[in-house]
């Protein structure tokens, strides 16, 4: 039985890269990559994070990892005790961890590379791989380090003869379930997947996608899915939030999401989606301008620059939050939208 609370629960996360200019390297401001972004994700489920490159969706998965440090904001992740003889759960906010104690972390949280060849070791075999992480964590037994390796390269589709090779003698597809592999080697329970498929083949993307949703059921994973391709994001998301400039304008699950779109910027999004019906009116909405700087983000509202409903007041004053049915829109003007978008 699923439990009901979250497995992960982000609270006014923030992440600023500071700009750095003169001789004295004097801070002059910040990026603000990511700027209140707050969200949950249950046990079980597949929560993906959607927007244009560089609105702050990878840095959002990299900072719940600690792989970034964040600015601000909290962390709350249900993590196992693993001194406990029965693997009770801790709730650990991720921001407090000190980082002497960050490796233990790591078995509950995983990540899949967007490159699936830049992120394998090319002087490592397959075996020596998805072994590191059981070697790190203290499986020193060969024997069974052979036979859990295997297990994971069957699991993934691959046969235990590939432990002796090297990345480069696979394809893209094949590096992409290694990663899958290694991601699975200690049984986490949530996986951060950064465009697993995007640097893949579209016959291939069906196949690692519809891998993961096996394995998903196989072991109880819980995904935090980035991409930008909608058709994917519909294809595995249980719910999906989209990202706009650093911060989170709208989030619903998915089919209420793609049908009932509440956010403008959304709203552009899913008109961009090519529909496989000559009959069907295009209906594209091209967006006006430029997409602000995240060094000096747009006031009150960040896309009413580009906004075809905006009003005086969007650029004034902080857009109104609204929450129906977990449907979570901000804007103003929700209502005004023209709907349904997809069929």
């Amino acid at each position: 039985m699923k439990d009901d609370a979250p497995l992960l629960e982000v609270k006014g996360l923030k992440k600023y890269f500071p700009i750095h200019k003169g001789i004295m390297g004097r801070v002059m401001g910040q990026i603000k990559a990511v700027d209140d972004v707050s969200f949950e994700i249950r046990p079980e489920e597949t929560f993906g994070l959607v927007g244009e490159s560089g609105c702050g969706k990878t840095t959002v998965g990299r900072t719940i990892l600690r792989l970034i440090e964040p600015t601000a904001g909290k962390i709350i992740f249900r993590s196992r005790n693993f001194t406990a003889p029965h693997g009770e759960i801790l709730e650990i906010d991720v921001v407090r961890v000190p980082r002497r104690r960050i490796k233990r972390l790591r078995r509950d949280m995983q990540i899949i590379y967007q490159d699936p060849y830049s992120s394998l070791n090319p002087r490592m075999t397959v075996g020596e791989i998805i072994g590191e992480p059981l070697l790190v964590h203290g499986v020193k037994d060969q024997g069974t380090l052979s036979e859990r390796v295997h297990e994971l390269l069957a699991a993934v589709g691959l046969k235990g003869q590939h432990m002796n090779r090297y990345p480069h003698e696979f394809s893209g597809g094949q590096r992409q379930r290694i990663g899958i592999a290694r991601a699975l080697a200690l049984h986490p329970r949530l996986i951060v997947a950064d465009e697993p498929v995007s640097a893949l083949d579209v016959s291939v993307q069906a196949q690692v996608l519809n891998l993961m949703v096996d394995l998903q059921e196989e072991f109880g994973l819980t995904y935090l899915f980035i991409a930008h391709d909608l058709s994917v994001v519909r294809h595995i998301s249980t719910r999906v939030a989209v990202m706009y400039l650093g911060s989170i304008v709208e989030s619903a699950p998915t089919e209420e999401l793609f049908k009932n779109p509440r956010h403008p910027y959304t709203e552009a999004l899913m008109s961009a989606v090519p529909v496989p019906d000559p009959d069907h009116p295009s209906g594209r909405i091209k967006l006006k301008g430029e997409i602000g700087n995240p060094a000096n983000p747009p006031s009150g509202c960040r896309f009413h620059p580009r906004c075809t409903y905006a009003q005086e007041v969007c650029g004034s004053e902080r857009p109104l939050q609204t929450v129906d049915d977990d449907h979570y829109t901000v804007c103003n003007f929700a209502e005004s939208l023209s709907k349904p978008l997809i069929p």
